[in-house]
């Protein structure tokens, strides 16, 4: 089964159960992957019916079926993309002062995949991204682009870079998005079309008209990703782009990334840099860990760990804990700031731990095995 008919498949299942804000995203996901002007009618044809017509399942029904159909059929005679390392990073150094320094870093970036840098403020996530899009110049080791490029305009086209602050914008979003589709190869037939499409892939339909002024940060990062994929990026590098949004939000821009990053014919690779562990770990298909500028490769170190490490929650004091533990033969408990992070040897398991906990009747708030999770990077 090829990338593109899994995906299909999972398309389907989502229609069946009717999850129709998940479906019309993947269906213009589809459509831009056929890259021909009259599917883009098509679809946005939809688009504009469904703005007054979004109560009539039975209807909404039949005609994204029918859409997903005409895609499939379009789609099956394309050749899917394969993956391939874009970027390789080797023994990057960038020295500012006596006191930091980040690296060595290295690191393959491969379209299709999404690597998450997490670390504390401070230790170099920015810095290694401003690296990689050629902002900063590293001062030793060598960043080599492994794609075809014009010169360095060309270049910096294809590495976009979002930071997390964002600069002023004129005039509305939509006039924005029609400029930069205009730039970047959008023939003017095709621009209002494909730009209709991004704007309500990424949620922004109902703001088009807005100003810089009138957005949210959450949505001013949204605009500025919406942007940037006009410009048909190799890669996507984005500092914090969770950091203004609820966790519902956060969910749903991974899961944006995690589908755009992953397309069957048009992949890229995506690597930001975040504070929210969990919701990046369960995205990303590696995550580098940054302390002081050192680099821990999450799969690496996973490897390497090989302790049961609990995190958790009780009312109960440090002493009382470590004794109803000992059974299981604790290696070590502490405190790290509102919570106990407990280690245990390798052959203990979370359910060694949690029948502990039931069968003494431990209260317990809160409780995560972060064994394989970066957070254990951040225990003091």
């Amino acid at each position: 089964m090829t990338e593109f008919e899994r995906q299909f498949r999972e398309v389907k299942e989502l229609l069946e159960f009717k999850d129709y804000n998940k479906v019309i995203k993947r269906i213009i996901d589809f459509t831009l992957d056929t890259e021909d002007i009259v599917q883009y009618q098509k679809t946005n044809t939809f688009l504009n019916w469904h703005d007054s017509n979004e109560s009539n399942e039975v209807e909404k029904t039949q005609k994204l079926s029918d859409l997903l159909t005409e895609l499939h059929t379009i789609l099956t005679k394309k050749e899917c993309h394969e993956h391939q390392t874009i970027i390789s990073v080797q023994n990057l150094q960038k020295v500012y002062n006596s006191s930091f320094g980040l690296g060595p870093i290295n690191l393959d970036i491969k379209t299709g995949e999404i690597i998450g840098l997490v670390g504390e403020n401070g230790n170099g996530k920015t810095t290694l991204l401003r690296s990689i899009c050629g902002e900063l110049h590293p001062s030793s080791g060598t960043i080599k682009y492994n794609f075809k490029y014009d010169d360095l305009y060309d270049l910096r086209s294809k590495l976009v870079y979002i930071p997390q602050r964002t600069d002023t914008w004129r005039g509305s979003m939509y006039e924005n998005l029609e400029f930069t589709a205009s730039c970047y190869g959008f023939l003017p037939e095709e621009n209002n079309l494909v730009v209709d499409l991004v704007i309500t892939r990424l949620g922004l339909r109902k703001f088009r008209n807005h100003s810089w002024n009138n957005l949210s940060s959450g949505y001013k990062m949204r605009f500025e990703l919406a942007r940037m994929l006009l410009r048909k990026p190799k890669i996507l590098l984005i500092d914090e782009p969770l950091a203004n949004l609820d966790i519902l939000a956060q969910q749903t821009v991974l899961d944006d990334f995690r589908n755009i990053a992953n397309s069957a014919f048009r992949p890229i690779a995506i690597v930001l840099s975040s504070q929210q562990l969990y919701e990046v770990e369960k995205t990303s298909n590696q995550v580098v860990f940054l302390k002081r500028g050192a680099q821990k490769n999450l799969l690496d170190e996973n490897e390497a760990n090989k302790n049961c490490i609990i995190e958790f929650e009780s009312s109960l004091n440090l002493s009382d804990l470590k004794q109803l533990f000992s059974p299981i033969d604790i290696v070590s408990l502490v405190q790290n700031g509102g919570t106990y992070i407990a280690t245990f040897p390798e052959n203990i398991s979370i359910n060694d731990f949690m029948k502990i906990v039931v069968n003494h009747s431990i209260p317990m708030n809160y409780m995560r095995n972060i064994s394989n999770s970066t957070r254990r990077f951040f225990v003091n």
